[in-house]
C-alpha cells in the first residue's frame, strides 16, 4: 500500500483521539436525576445535575457554569401543571449541597388545583436528543413511581397514582440505559475497541468479553444492590486507567521489551501516590500503590507470555469489575426500590451486552469490509496508531480525573 494512503489511515485516527479527547466525551451518558413530592397543592423538586452535564451550559473558556446560569436554564425547562394550568413558582428556586460530582437545585410550585397534576422536564434534550432524565416522584397519597423523562415524553402526569397513564419505568427502558450507556460513553467505547485490537484470534475475543462480561456483571450487582458502595470519583479514574493499561499492552506485546515500560507505568503511579501524600492527588495512596504493583506485573506477564488469551481472561475480569462499578453509577442515583431491583440488573445489564456486542461486530464488519475492498492496511500499523491513541485518551482522563485542581 502506498505510504500517502498509510499517512492518511494513521492520520484519520490520530483526529479521532482528538476529538474524543474531550472532557465532556468521556462518559458522556447524558443523564440527569430528580425527586418529586407532592404534598396536596405544593410540589417540590430536587433536580441533580452531574457535573460533566453541567458543563454543557458553561461559556467558552469556562469549566462550570455559576449557579445562577444553571438555576436561570432550568427554571425555563421544567414547570408544573394542574388541571391543565400553571402552577406558580412558591419560592426562588436555588442550589442545594451535593457531592463534588453533582450539582443540586431545588424548585417549589404551588398550584390553584390538586386534580391532575402534570410536571413537564425539557432540559438538555434540545443539547443532548438522547438524553434521559431519571424520576422519583412521591404522590400525595404517599405512593412512588420512578419515570422516565425522554425527548419524546417531556410530560408526566400524576393523576391517578401508580395507575395512570405515565410510562413507569420498566424492563425495556433498563435495557435501553444499558444500551446507551454503551454507545455513548466514550471511555467504555475505547476500552472495548482495545479489547478488539489485542485479541488476533476469535477465541482471543471470546475469552477478553468473556472475562469483562463477568466482572461487571458482578460488581453491577454488589454496587446496585448495597454489598458495596464504591466511590465514583475513584472508579471514573480507574476506568480510565484500564484504557491506557489496554494500550500500553498492545505495544508491550508488539515490542516484546516489558520491563521498562512496566517500570515507567508502574513509577509513574507511585509517584502519583507521593502526591497524594503532598495532597495534589485525589485518589488513596494505598490504591494507587496497588494500582502501581498491579500494573507493573501485568505489563511484564503480557509480554513474556507467547499466548496471553487465558491471562486476558483473568485480566479482563479485573478490568471489567472496575467498569462495572462505573455501569452502576446512573442506578445507584436513582434510589431504587428493592422489588424492582431483579428487573433493573437484567434489564441493564442486557443492555449493556447488547451495546457492547454491537460495537464489537460493527468493527469487525467495518474490517472485513475493508479487507474485501483491498483497503488493508499492515495489522502493526492499525495497532500502533490506535494503542498510542488509547494511551494519550487514557493517561489524559486519568489525570484530569485524578489530580486535584
Amino acid at each position: 500500500m502506498p505510504s500517502s494512503k498509510r499517512c492518511l489511515w494513521a492520520a484519520a485516527l490520530a483526529l479521532c483521539a482528538a476529538v474524543f479527547a474531550s472532557p465532556a466525551g468521556a462518559h458522556a451518558k447524558s443523564t440527569t436525576y430528580s425527586s418529586w413530592q407532592i404534598e396536596g397543592s405544593n410540589v417540590r423538586g430536587a433536580f441533580t445535575v452531574p457535573m460533566l452535564e453541567a458543563a454543557r451550559l458553561a461559556q467558552p473558556g469556562e469549566e462550570q457554569p455559576a449557579n445562577d446560569v444553571v438555576v436561570a436554564y432550568l427554571d425555563k425547562k421544567l414547570s408544573v401543571t394542574a388541571d391543565e394550568q400553571s402552577c406558580k413558582p412558591a419560592a426562588a428556586p436555588h442550589a442545594l449541597s451535593a457531592s463534588s460530582q453533582f450539582r443540586r437545585f431545588e424548585f417549589t410550585y404551588r398550584c390553584d388545583s390538586t386534580k391532575d397534576i402534570t410536571l413537564h422536564n425539557e432540559a438538555f434534550f434540545e443539547i443532548v436528543p438522547t438524553h434521559v432524565s431519571l424520576a422519583q416522584i412521591e404522590t400525595a397519597d404517599g405512593t412512588f413511581i420512578e419515570q422516565l423523562f425522554t425527548a419524546d415524553n417531556t410530560s408526566v402526569s400524576t393523576a391517578g397514582g401508580g395507575e395512570n397513564k405515565m410510562r413507569s419505568a420498566g424492563l425495556i427502558q433498563y435495557v435501553g440505559m444499558g444500551i446507551n450507556h454503551i454507545l455513548t460513553g466514550v471511555d467504555h467505547m475505547s476500552f472495548l475497541v482495545g479489547l478488539v485490537l489485542i485479541s488476533r484470534r476469535l477465541r482471543d475475543l471470546v475469552y477478553v468479553i468473556t472475562g469483562f462480561t463477568l466482572g461487571h456483571s458482578i460488581t453491577l450487582a454488589l454496587a446496585v444492590t448495597g454489598i458495596l458502595r464504591p466511590h465514583a470519583e475513584y472508579i471514573d479514574a480507574l476506568v480510565a486507567l484500564t484504557i491506557a493499561l489496554i494500550g500500553v499492552e498492545n505495544i508491550v506485546v508488539a515490542t516484546r521489551r516489558p520491563l521498562r515500560v512496566a517500570l515507567a507505568v508502574g513509577g509513574v503511579l507511585l509517584l502519583m501516590a507521593l502526591g497524594n501524600i503532598a495532597g495534589v492527588v485525589k485518589l488513596p495512596l494505598l490504591l494507587l500503590v496497588g494500582a502501581g504493583i498491579f500494573s507493573a506485573n501485568y505489563l511484564m506477564m503480557s509480554g513474556h507470555l507467547r499466548d496471553a488469551a487465558r491471562l486476558r481472561l483473568v485480566v479482563t475480569l479485573v478490568f471489567g469489575l472496575i467498569h462495572g462499578f462505573g455501569f452502576a453509577a446512573d442506578l445507584l442515583e436513582m434510589k431504587l426500590p428493592v422489588e424492582k431491583l431483579v428487573q433493573i440488573l437484567l434489564g441493564f445489564n442486557l443492555g449493556v451486552e447488547v451495546g457492547q456486542l454491537s460495537l464489537v461486530l460493527a468493527l469487525t464488519g467495518i474490517v472485513a469490509l475493508l479487507v474485501r475492498m483491498k483497503w488493508r492496511l499492515p495489522r502493526p500499523l492499525v495497532v500502533d496508531v490506535a494503542s498510542a491513541a488509547l494511551v494519550a485518551l487514557g493517561t489524559y482522563w486519568f489525570l484530569v480525573r485524578s489530580v486535584v485542581l
